[in-house]
């Protein structure tokens, strides 16, 4: 049986500024990543966020990004370790408070943009991130980027792990994501990413954009919904996922 999670970054709006269309994406997918106000988000945000997935009957987990608003936390930041703990451990705290008075236990996280792609290839800031998770709730899943370093930095302080893949983006050789600025970063034919994922849920390969089939694997899948054509693609990848015999759940039925 395959079994994988639909994961989404979701709560990217800031007070007037609306992002991504979260009140028909949530219902899709069984877990979202909300973002914690540093790279994106404020409070009522978060509040309506959650309050979305509460309806929707879905996870909840945070998604802390660098202090970048203006750059949507996609630029590298030079942070010490201790920083990036504290950084963590702030926005884990922030979600939670609204966690709190929905009712919701967070089930996982998942560092967003430059704090992802930089934790994946870092293992010293990889395990400041983990420690602040650790501290705050050892009961958390680290969603983090199949065969990165947050992901063995998790396994290696004994957290729940879970390994993420992305329908639209190309890997390079080393299994890192293509830079968003090189051509061909991004896969814009639908059908040709969801084979693409189907193929790294059953088969654990991918092939990377130098034409190399690489391993990898696949409890998570994240899809963007920010995208012109974004509801259409996660209604489509989860009709092709299911009549390919793959079980859509959560993170915490998977890991």
């Amino acid at each position: 049986m395959y079994r994988v999670d639909l994961n989404s970054d979701l709560g990217e709006s800031f007070g007037r500024y609306t992002i991504g269309n979260d009140d028909k994406i949530i219902p899709l997918i069984t877990s979202a990543n909300v973002a914690c106000g540093y790279h994106a988000s404020d409070p009522v945000v978060m509040d309506k966020t959650l309050a979305m997935a509460k309806e929707a009957g879905i996870r909840v987990g945070a998604h802390p990004g660098y202090p970048d608003l203006m750059g949507f936390g996609r630029r590298n930041m030079a942070v010490a370790p201790a920083e990036a703990k504290a950084y963590t451990l702030y926005q884990l705290g922030a979600l939670d408070a609204f966690c709190r008075v929905h009712g919701l236990k967070m089930q996982h996280v998942k560092p967003h943009g430059a704090f992802y792609n930089m934790a994946a290839k870092d293992y010293e800031l990889s395990q400041a991130i983990c420690q602040a998770v650790k501290e705050f709730d050892d009961s958390l899943i680290v969603l983090a980027l199949s065969g990165g370093e947050l992901a063995r930095a998790a396994k290696d302080m004994g957290l729940r792990t879970a390994l993420e893949v992305f329908a639209d983006r190309a890997y390079e050789e080393d299994g890192s994501l293509v830079n968003r600025r090189k051509e061909g970063a991004m896969i814009t034919d639908e059908n040709e990413a969801i084979a693409r994922v189907v193929r790294m849920i059953k088969e654990k390969k991918v092939t990377a954009i130098t034409g190399k089939d690489i391993p990898i694997q696949a409890d998570s899948v994240c899809v963007h919904g920010d995208g012109a054509k974004a509801l259409a693609f996660v209604e489509k990848i989860r009709s092709t996922l299911t009549a390919e015999g793959v079980e859509l759940c959560s993170l915490d039925e998977i890991v």
